[in-house]
């Protein structure tokens, strides 16, 4: 049986292209599961409960919250989002490697309580690029846009806390890129940074002839 799944943890910007990328992945490789968030903001066109979100009530989510139902939660844009923890730990232990949609604070939660989990962070090419496909999704009014971009903005400070950034500009090479990060992170020395440290200490000795 598969070791262990990887739990990654996918960010970025609203309108990069997550979503997107994120089905594309599944739909290639048979070796993801994604963890489906529940949130209390209202479905947009097309999407199903239960398979784009759990859609639920405010009054439940916090009712969850305080049951310890949710590795993370957070408030954003005036909604809940959280990720459910039962079905992600069933998935890791299957082998599987469970991806997470998730924006920055709910990623630092779950850094906390599982310090193993990868990251990641979807970039537009550039934010002109990023507005046109917030606009194009026509599913929002140029107020909620706004604030987007303007959450965006905020959200760039944490970049540098992600294990890897990744430019979403064209969808296959960033499917074959996102997939060989989250491969390469089943070997735990690509994240270790402790051993990356000593193997130049020790390369350096080695060429000073200590």
């Amino acid at each position: 049986m598969r070791n262990r799944g990887v739990l990654t943890i996918i960010s970025g910007f609203s309108g990069v292209g997550k979503g997107t990328l994120v089905k594309a992945l599944l739909d290639k490789y048979d070796n993801y599961a994604l963890s489906v968030s529940a949130t209390t903001r209202m479905p947009r066109p097309g999407e199903t409960d239960g398979i784009n979100y759990f859609f639920i009530r405010k009054e439940e989510f916090e009712e969850k919250i305080q049951n310890g139902a949710f590795l993370e939660y957070a408030r954003y844009v005036d909604n809940y989002y959280g990720t459910p923890r039962e079905y992600v730990e069933q998935q890791l232990e299957a082998g599987k490697d469970v991806l997470l949609e998730i924006e920055i604070q709910g990623a630092r939660q779950i850094k906390k309580l599982l310090p193993e989990a990868f990251t990641i962070f979807i970039m537009p090419p550039d934010a002109v690029t990023l507005k046109e496909r917030l606009v194009g999704r026509n599913t929002e009014t140029m107020e909620v846009i706004e604030a987007r971009l303007c959450r965006a903005s905020e959200e760039a400070e944490g970049i540098e806390w992600y294990d890897s950034v990744l430019v979403n500009d064209n969808l296959e090479k960033s499917v074959e890129a996102l997939h060989g990060l989250i491969q390469a992170a089943h070997c735990d020395t690509f994240r270790n940074k402790d051993f990356i440290k000593d193997i130049r200490k020790g390369v350096k000795a080695f060429s000073e002839g200590e």
